[in-house]
């Protein structure tokens, strides 16, 4: 069927509405919506979001395909609520050509679980020493508008300056991953009393705020967007508060796991937390949720980085950083920042939806649940309560923090422009 009625859902956790889906449109919403010719979901009070944008997914392919590739990846993300994804550029190859960022979007074309939408590499090869083919990449048929080294900082403030130059002429924006390599080297986890308790090397705060304070000025001499990566420390916190309150154009994303897990968690030597930037303390927790809730902080992001088992099935310093996260970021949000007070839903769907389309240019994502706009929907079941069992991860990794925690929150309908995806809680 071309028509689908969604009866009852709250709206962005408002009253209960129903939502005529007409092909690849919503055709009306209010209440009592005729079902004529329709497919009925019953929302049964179910929260309706617009469907969920991530800026910020490593998906893998080319050249990892044993960890991830642009089909699983995408099934993960409609099973999370996701109708678009931004892929990262450190794959194999780099995605630093025109060509490479091409192919990456053509597979996500065919396999149509969500839209996917490649990262460019600021430099080339990841390397921090000559500025990749950007132009080239803007005027592909993929369209590149983010550029970031993620996985490597751009640690050369010459090269940075450029990058942003670069991008100004046609509105992109360089998504910076704050690590001073020279701070860092060495580094298995943050830096506080827990390193020194466990002898683990420490990544200290200051290695993120050094660059993020670095790259606010050259954005506000150069006039251009700088975006900040998994933003994960107190102070890096206040120097973006500082930074906006100048009227620098800076944004910044806050993982989900950063919301709820510290560093308290690595005593246990678990691979599975450890991650870059490291998981860090009680009080940076504190701290970005406060940011998010207050909008210092623009957008959630989920980093997910798929490794297959035995990258982390191993000992801690030979493991591979990064965690899964497309599956289990809304839950999280949910408990973290909903069930805390410290946003509503239409809060959650500004920060996982409208502003991150917003900072990417997602077309057609990030729009309002209302007539005449694109039928990108998520429908969530804010009520269930359940452990979560990486077992039944559309991703092709398992590398999760949370297996066997319970989290609130399942998404059960996922649609991209009016198909669905996701159907009772399993891809369509």
């Amino acid at each position: 069927m071309s028509k689908i009625l969604i009866r009852g859902a709250k709206v962005l956790g408002g009253e209960p509405q129903d939502v005529l889906i007409d092909g690849a449109v919503i055709a009306a919403v209010g209440t009592g919506l005729p079902d004529e010719g329709a497919e009925v979901v019953e929302a049964d009070g179910k929260v309706l979001l617009p469907g969920l944008v991530d800026l910020h997914t490593h998906l893998r392919e080319p050249g990892r395909e044993d960890s991830e590739t642009v089909l699983t990846g995408t099934r993960a993300a409609a099973s999370g609520g996701y109708t678009a994804v931004f892929a990262m550029a450190n794959t194999f190859p780099v995605a630093d050509t025109a060509g490479v960022v091409e192919q990456v979007y053509r597979l996500g074309q065919e396999h149509g679980y969500c839209d996917v939408q490649p990262i460019g590499a600021v430099t080339v090869g990841l390397e921090g020493k000559k500025l990749a083919e950007l132009g080239a990449m803007h005027e592909s048929a993929a369209g590149v508008t983010v550029f970031s080294d993620d996985g490597k900082c751009v640690d050369d403030a010459v090269i940075m300056r450029r990058a942003l130059e670069y991008v100004k002429a046609f509105g992109g924006v360089v998504a910076q991953h704050a690590q001073e390599p020279r701070l860092t080297e060495g580094a298995q986890m943050n830096e506080g009393v827990v390193s020194a308790e466990l002898g683990l090397g420490g990544w200290p705060a200051v290695a993120e705020e050094s660059i993020i304070a670095r790259d606010v000025l050259l954005a506000e001499h150069v006039g251009s967007r700088v975006h900040i990566c998994h933003l994960s420390t107190a102070g890096s916190v206040e120097i973006v508060r500082w930074a906006k309150s100048r009227g620098i154009d800076v944004t910044a994303e806050v993982t989900p796991h950063h919301l709820l897990l510290t560093d308290e968690l690595v005593r246990t030597y678990d691979p599975v937390y450890k991650v870059n930037p490291p998981l860090r303390t009680e009080r940076d927790v504190t701290a970005l949720r406060e940011a998010l809730a207050d909008g210092t902080i623009d957008i959630v992001a989920t980093d997910h980085a798929p490794h297959p088992h035995e990258d982390k099935d191993c000992e801690w310093a030979a493991a591979a950083m990064g965690m899964v996260g497309l599956e289990t970021a809304l839950s999280v949000v949910q408990q973290t920042m909903v069930e805390t007070g410290l946003l509503d839903w239409a809060g959650v769907a500004d920060r996982m939806s409208f502003k991150p389309a917003r900072i990417g240019q997602a077309a057609g994502h990030g729009r309002p649940v209302s007539a005449g706009e694109p039928a990108n929907l998520t429908l969530v079941d804010t009520a269930y309560r359940g452990a979560v069992d990486p077992a039944g991860f559309a991703s092709r990794s398992r590398n999760t923090p949370y297996e066997g925690r319970e989290l609130p929150g399942r998404v059960t309908h996922t649609w991209l422009r009016g198909k669905a995806t996701l159907v009772d809680g399993k891809l369509a």
